[in-house]
């Protein structure tokens, strides 16, 4: 299996996204896994799982990629999904549990819309709702930084020491969108979380881009068309876009070409088309 692998802006976002058959992604600089459709070898040793919804093409793959850590010797890892779905999936890892004589151990870590968890060394996770007829999630990664307050910037550090000691307040956090993953979602969820067109790094599914198909074939299937996110191309502000889980109906090149042609160039220079250059979907 071939993975694709961008670099976008100071991340690297490297796996495999089909619309309907599988994703799964790795960003190992936030050590992270997005979504587990197929259980990909390379990412057995990362710690957190995060699953947008429970599809087949972005679920079913957990008790494999499960079974891969164990032959490494790793232990349960963190499993963050959304809550409603949480009692389901530690039902059916019980099931294949017992059907493999081999225990499926998570660490689950249930999110509702506006929940945030810390990560460790100031990162942390906000879910978000998307918009999907399952439960479904996607996750905002931010950093937390204190930073002096802009009044008392230029202040002397023996000053800052003897105020802080004193128990003033002179600092504020600050935070930081670093990247955000929306798959499988209306277009709507650019308008419910607008912090997307803030987010350093915007990983976003784009499963339509022929203009053959109609933006109501999209919606239908509750997927989004390139033709709804060029209708909000001016207000992406992130330093990279990483449009991903393309339609099948379409080879990777064709995907590839079409994108480069209808992409404006003030946009096109920030996206990052997650396809192959050439061959095909699958080997």
């Amino acid at each position: 299996m071939t993975l694709t692998e961008v670099q976008a802006g100071p991340y690297t976002v490297r796996g495999i996204s089909i619309g309907g058959v599988y994703t799964s992604l790795q960003v190992p600089e936030l050590d992270v896994v997005l979504d587990v459709g197929i259980p990909i070898r390379s990412f057995a040793g990362t710690e957190r799982i995060f699953l947008s919804h429970a599809h087949p093409d972005h679920a079913s793959a957990l008790g494999a990629l499960l079974g891969i850590r164990r032959l490494l010797g790793k232990g349960a890892p963190q499993l963050f999904l959304p809550a409603e779905i949480e009692p389901t999936v530690r039902e059916a890892l019980e099931v294949l549990s017992r059907l493999h004589h081999t225990a499926m151990e998570v660490k689950t870590v249930p999110m509702l819309p506006g929940d945030v968890q810390p990560l460790g060394q100031g990162l942390h996770v906000r879910a978000f709702r998307t918009h999907h007829p399952v439960p479904s999630l996607g996750y905002q990664f931010l950093r937390r930084v204190t930073k002096l307050r802009p009044e008392h910037l230029g202040m002397p550090p023996q000053e800052i020491a003897q105020r802080r000691k004193a128990g003033e307040d002179l600092f504020t956090e600050v935070e930081h969108l670093e990247l955000a993953y929306a798959t499988d979602t209306l277009a709507r969820v650019l308008e419910t979380e607008p912090s997307l067109f803030d987010s350093r790094v915007l990983v976003i599914e784009c499963t339509f881009v022929d203009p053959k198909r109609s933006v109501q074939d999209a919606r239908d299937r509750a997927h989004l068309h390139l033709d709804e996110l060029l209708a909000h191309a001016d207000r992406f502000r992130n330093e990279a876009l990483v449009l991903m889980h393309f339609s099948q109906s379409l080879g990777p090149q064709e995907v590839q070409s079409m994108i480069r042609e209808r992409v404006p160039a003030s946009l096109l220079e920030r996206v990052h088309i997650f396809a192959p250059e050439s061959g095909r979907w699958f080997g």
